[in-house]
């Protein structure tokens, strides 16, 4: 097996020791760091992902996953960087005000990092001024919000309308989610 293929598999598995032991050996093997996320960590990810729809793992399984696409994209982040690689955008992500649930959000945070967006990720409980805020602030083009609790999918509309008044419909998008929603 080559060492992509045992680096996408160690990914897949929840491995992240070897995720990064092959990734620095992938480094080190000089291959792109760009290729090393997008063919190796994105596209493994995406099988994990495409597993969990199937019932073929669960959450603790996309976790571990996630856990060591972490690793592997913390050895090649500098390499990223250094090689000018701009994200896609900026995400501004949290758990509304009231709900602590941030499981799923934290895997969409994941996969968007893994995409190539920077997420601020705001935690849990955050009031619905503050995602605003934030968004201004670091001139993010999206927030994303993550309701667990159906008494608190009420703080997304509160979001959606702060951004109607302050002007900014059409600059800023919304994603909500969670299994209320």
């Amino acid at each position: 097996m080559d060492l992509l293929s045992q680096l996408s598999s160690a990914l897949e598995a929840g491995d992240d020791e070897k995720v990064l032991e092959f990734t620095k050996e992938a480094i080190a093997q000089r291959l792109s760091a760009k290729d090393i996320l997008d063919k190796e960590l994105i596209a493994g990810m995406n099988r994990v992902g495409e597993k969990f729809a199937r019932h073929e793992v669960f959450i603790p399984d996309v976790l571990l996953s996630a856990k060591a696409m972490y690793r592997g994209m913390d050895a090649i982040k500098p390499l990223l960087v250094k090689a000018n690689i701009p994200a896609l955008g900026k995400v501004v992500l949290g758990t509304v005000q009231g709900d602590l649930h941030d499981i799923g959000k934290n895997l969409v945070a994941i996969m968007l990092k893994g995409a190539g967006f920077e997420v601020i990720d705001l935690g849990k409980g955050v009031a619905p001024e503050k995602f605003v805020d934030v968004a201004i602030k670091e001139d993010a083009k999206v927030i994303g919000m993550s309701a667990l609790l159906t008494t608190t999918m009420s703080v997304m509309k509160k979001v959606t309308e702060l951004i109607e008044q302050k002007n900014l419909k059409g600059k800023i998008k919304t994603m909500v989610g969670g299994a209320p929603i």
